[in-house]
């Protein structure tokens, strides 16, 4: 008995060493800008970009394959933050840019296909077959995804209302600058 206890002790040791060895010699290192992107997204997982998520689409960008203006629901502030960390000119949004908003159910009207649950990417929507479904409004990102599959049109988007909890700061507008000669005189006329 005393042997297969150290038998097999002592083949569990050599297969954890040899998997923690493997783990670091095989290891997949991630690319920082990658990561650095995919930050920047707002991660509501939506493929309105044209990828099936905020990952692929930060890898796309990094591998220069896709413009940095194809988010909307991150906006023009996406944008520009992309912009800012790639060190490029900020293109103006591809798209329509739209308020943050979240899913409503009309829970009268719901048939239970569950083809909103299927749509969602973030599971954001709960209810069984043949049984009335609801949104978790902290969960739903507002990417619209469940709106197309429902046969019913029992679902619409409803803006989140600005509150001390979600309010953001804005950034301020830009400013073009001045030419040269328009400086060049409020220069002089200040200097004289």
């Amino acid at each position: 008995m005393w042997v297969a206890i150290v038998s097999l002790g002592a083949l569990s040791l050599a297969i954890g060493l040899f998997l923690g060895y493997a783990s670091r010699k095989l290891a997949v290192e991630e690319d920082p800008l990658v990561e650095e992107i995919d930050a920047r997204l707002p991660q509501t997982q939506c493929a309105q970009c044209g990828y099936p998520g905020c990952k692929p689409y930060a890898e796309a960008i990094a591998r220069g394959e896709a413009d940095i203006n194809r988010c909307p629901p991150g906006g023009q502030e996406t944008v520009e933050a992309l912009a800012e960390l790639l060190g490029v000119e900020p293109p103006s949004l591809e798209g329509e840019e739209r308020p943050p908003s979240v899913a409503i159910i009309e829970e009268d009207k719901c048939i239970g296909c569950t083809l909103c649950i299927q749509a969602c990417p973030v599971d954001a929507i709960v209810g069984a077959p043949k049984q009335m479904h609801t949104v978790i409004e902290e969960a739903c990102t507002g990417c619209e995804l469940c709106l197309e599959p429902c046969p019913v049109d029992c679902i619409y988007m409803e803006p989140i209302p600005e509150t001390l909890e979600n309010w953001k700061w804005r950034h301020p507008e830009r400013q073009q600058p001045a030419d040269e000669d328009t400086a060049g005189g409020k220069v002089a006329a200040a200097g004289g």
